[in-house]
């Protein structure tokens, strides 16, 4: 798992492939774990030895539209058979949109060995890895979250401060989104009631950071790409999107793989603000 980024927290579809018989052992030393908004394409095929979690209906509160409680989380992990020691590498669709929310869901809740498949389920399939249609059923654990740690998360009212204090924000929508033209990508649920965006965001694409293939771009790209809206790591800088999951695949790259500590994720993202009365909201496109 060496890297040339700040952190050590992505691995290589190679590096999988040559622990999958510990990823299938009953052991919870090693868990795999693809994340897909439904679950119908890892029913049809994943990696070997990979539990699948439902983004929609088993990763955030379907009461609150939040993320999930510390009991909810410690159930829903501990049943799959993962601990708060387990190594833990996820995968999914959308070049990892839905697993990157979980890993920064996880790190909110204090799971230290948590790591990123680089390129995600397409990679996967596309170079040819093995897959199952076969579903692990490991032994329950306990596990017992040690968050949740508030300095990766951003509400409305830390929103409202950085317009206030001129804090960058990162728009990862389209640019068709970020101008208000459109509500979400689409064939996807519009969950807001106006479009926009907040007021000095930057629009710089989640899919920017990433290359043709679903990996991620180096850190010197990465450096670059942020650099050129000012966005240097030297303050807080907070990305969102419409429901927190692009934002996320944002996030990771800022503060994992740049290692800009005080970058957060607004999880509320535009499903909050665009829903808000009286909150200010730019339209048009990006300077």
């Amino acid at each position: 798992m060496a890297t040339e980024y700040a952190n050590d927290v992505l691995v290589t579809a190679d590096w999988v492939e040559d622990r999958l018989e510990e990823f299938q052992s009953d052991d919870a030393g090693l868990r795999l774990v693809e994340v897909d908004v439904d679950t119908e394409a890892y029913e049809e095929a994943h990696a070997p030895g990979a539990i699948g979690f439902n983004w929609e209906t088993q990763l955030q509160d379907q009461t609150r539209r939040d993320v999930l409680s510390t009991e909810d989380l410690e159930e829903l992990l501990g049943s799959h058979g993962i601990s708060e020691d387990s190594t833990v590498v996820l995968y999914g669709d959308n070049s990892n949109w839905f697993a990157a929310y979980t890993y920064w869901q996880l790190k909110y809740y204090g799971h230290e060995d948590v790591y990123l498949l680089d390129g995600g389920r397409e990679y996967w399939l596309e170079n040819d890895y093995p897959t199952t249609d076969e579903e692990p059923d490991f032994s329950a654990v306990e596990y017992d979250a040690a968050g949740p740690r508030e300095n990766i998360r951003a509400y409305r009212e830390d929103v409202e401060n950085a317009i206030e204090r001129g804090v960058p924000l990162v728009d990862v929508r389209s640019p068709e989104e970020f101008s208000g033209e459109i509500l979400a990508p689409p064939g996807l649920q519009e969950t807001a009631q106006r479009g926009g965006h907040i007021p000095g965001a930057k629009n710089i694409s989640w899919a920017a950071v990433t290359d043709d293939d679903g990996t991620f771009k180096d850190r010197e790209e990465l450096e670059e790409l942020y650099a050129e809206e000012d966005i240097t790591g030297g303050e807080t800088t907070v990305a969102y999107c419409r429901i927190g999951e692009r934002s996320s695949v944002a996030w990771f790259a800022l503060h994992e793989l740049l290692g800009y500590e005080d970058a957060v994720n607004y999880d509320g993202s535009w499903t909050e603000w665009g829903n808000l009365v009286n909150a200010p909201v730019e339209t048009g496109e990006a300077e």
